[in-house]
């Protein structure tokens, strides 16, 4: 399964030079992932509401190629790398016409609104298998 997000880098995202800051492609890369679970149809605030459980950054192991820069319409492809009861491994990039300026492995854990490690839900892990 590959969700592929579009934005357009405005002025706001870089630095002086005119290239995207490199903390920037977080943001980039969490858009991505938020509406990668909105498209499988699940809703986050219900999930917490429901469930109790939200997604948490554990890890995130980053690579920057190539800058994008001002007005570049950039794509966010995120990917499963893979999936057990209470962690989830993407593989996500930032592609400028087929070329990957930035990739990253993010780790995504459930936890419980205490904090705790939760299992991530049924409901999730079903649209992912």
């Amino acid at each position: 399964m590959t969700h592929r997000f579009p934005i357009r880098v405005y002025y706001e995202d870089t630095d002086l030079a005119g290239i995207v800051y490199y903390a920037n492609y977080m943001k980039f890369i969490e858009r991505g992932r938020s509406e990668w679970v909105r498209e499988l149809g699940v809703d986050q605030a219900a999930m917490k509401r429901d469930e109790g459980v939200v997604f948490a950054v554990r890890r995130v192991e980053a690579d920057y190629h190539s800058p994008a820069k001002y007005d570049d319409e950039v794509i966010v492809v995120t990917r499963v790398e893979s999936l057990t009861g209470a962690r989830l491994v993407l593989q996500q990039t930032v592609e400028r016409d087929g070329d990957v300026l930035f990739s990253a492995l993010v780790t995504l854990v459930a936890i419980a609104e205490t904090g705790a490690p939760a299992r991530l839900p049924a409901v999730f892990r079903r649209k992912l298998i």
